[in-house]
């Protein structure tokens, strides 16, 4: 089981909660669904087939029963029989007019509706009533649905005016108010229908929307998870590499030295070789495996820790410095992240001490803990080949910001610079005090 560097808590698997899981769907509002969508993607690469369908639909249920010569037989048709009756090809340039106009109801809705509301009022001037009159409440559906909303006052007022002389007209067979009622009852119902499908059809736009925008924020946080990683990643890689690098190269160059005078050291400096190889390949090992793929299970090993410091600078005094390490304070009970943080800080320092001060010299290593703060201090007595060339911090390359890095993630600091004998001291200060709780006591 992994353990979190920071925390050093343990994760636990489970099962994920059951809302987390979509509710299967039923076959049919599945079906239809995509039965919608497959409409929708077709409306967007021919919306001239939509509604030429729409007006082909108003003709054949509202047009042709008025084309078709009927008997008068005192049923519904009465009404129709009563009033004033064209040539058929009257009545289809009326009806033309009343539908056609519908072709452009989505485009420019109030320009078709100006036209068929022509066309009506023209018609009933005639003394002529159709039943292709529905359109002019399609219209109205298609302004309040598609056009602005701004017109759809003027709209309204425009279609209750044409209504009234319509009421008015037909007032021998129902009375005035009970014909006024029926037509604005349908006019309501027009604009309603309107209204709950724009509605409807917004709430569905702003969800996917939203849709996308969580998308985006979540391909945001994988990439910066994955960039937070790669630094992470390449810090332990640099402390990892770089340390190991120049313990290998400090006993290789005293190995060769030491071949011709004593082979003896030079075979321990080779075995000393073998060694920090391998343990920097172990290290690696360890820390990359997080990179694996799916299904593998990677060799789980905790992190150094201050325990390890010992080892660790028993490895840097193979290659000749003089190493003395000091600890105080109750060390053993840190948090495994700052215990991670603080071995490295030590690695990091003594790397830069065996690259800069070279093999032959002294370092002292004290790192003490008193409940709140835990301090580190790695101090090196400087070259035994004259005075010390202490290199500027800037001039440090990465390990120093490194080493800050890592302090700020605990509220620390990391402080660098020359003693007054020559050599070089590096300080770091790492915050023990528990993480500030969060408002309604939730850590």
């Amino acid at each position: 089981m992994r353990t979190d560097d920071r925390t050093g808590s343990e994760a636990i698997p489970g099962p994920a909660p059951l809302w987390t899981a979509p509710l299967p769907a039923h076959p049919l509002v599945t079906r239809l669904t995509r039965l919608g969508q497959q409409i929708r993607q077709a409306d967007r690469r021919r919306p001239w087939v939509l509604d030429l369908a729409v007006v082909a639909a108003l003709f054949a249920m509202f047009c042709l029963p008025d084309l078709i010569p009927h008997v008068e037989d005192g049923g519904p048709e009465e009404l129709l029989l009563t009033f004033r009756h064209l040539p058929p090809a009257g009545t289809l340039a009326l009806q033309a007019g009343l539908v056609l106009p519908l072709l452009w109801r989505r485009r420019a809705p109030s320009v078709a509706l100006a036209l068929t509301a022509a066309a009506f009022l023209l018609q009933w001037s005639l003394g002529v009533v159709l039943r292709a009159d529905v359109a002019l409440l399609v219209a109205l559906y298609s302004v309040t649905l598609h056009g602005r909303l701004r017109h759809l006052p003027w709209a309204c007022a425009a279609e209750v005016a044409l209504l009234i002389p319509v009421a008015a007209r037909v007032s021998g067979f129902v009375s005035f108010w009970e014909a006024l009622f029926f037509l604005l009852t349908a006019v309501t119902a027009a604009v309603a229908l309107g209204l709950a499908v724009r509605i409807r059809r917004a709430q569905l736009a702003s969800l996917r929307d939203r849709a996308a925008q969580l998308e985006i924020e979540r391909d945001q946080r994988s990439r910066l998870a994955a960039a937070t990683e790669r630094v992470r990643v390449a810090r332990e890689m640099h402390d990892i590499v770089g340390h190991n690098l120049s313990v290998i190269i400090t006993l290789a160059d005293g190995g060769a030295y030491a071949a011709d005078v004593a082979p003896e050291r030079s075979k321990e400096a080779l075995r000393l070789v073998g060694d920090a190889g391998r343990q920097a390949l172990g290290e690696l090992r360890r820390m990359l495996g997080v990179l694996r793929e799916k299904g593998e299970t990677p060799e789980l090993e905790p992190q150094p820790g201050i325990a390890d410091l010992d080892a660790l600078c028993a490895r840097l005094r193979a290659a000749g410095p003089e190493v003395v390490y000091r600890s105080a304070g109750e060390l053993d009970t840190l948090d495994r992240g700052v215990q991670l943080m603080a071995y490295r800080i030590v690695q990091e320092a003594l790397t830069n001490t065996l690259n800069h001060a070279g093999p032959h010299t002294r370092i002292d290593v004290l790192i003490a803990a008193d409940g709140r703060e835990l301090r580190i201090r790695v101090r090196d007595s400087g070259r035994d080949d004259g005075p010390a060339q202490p290199v500027a911090p800037s001039e440090t390359g990465n390990g120093l910001a490194g080493m800050r890095e890592r302090a700020a993630l605990y509220g620390g600091t990391v402080d660098a610079g020359p003693t007054p004998t020559g050599g070089w001291v590096v300080t770091a200060v790492l915050d023990l005090a528990p993480l500030p709780a969060a408002p309604g006591g939730t850590p």
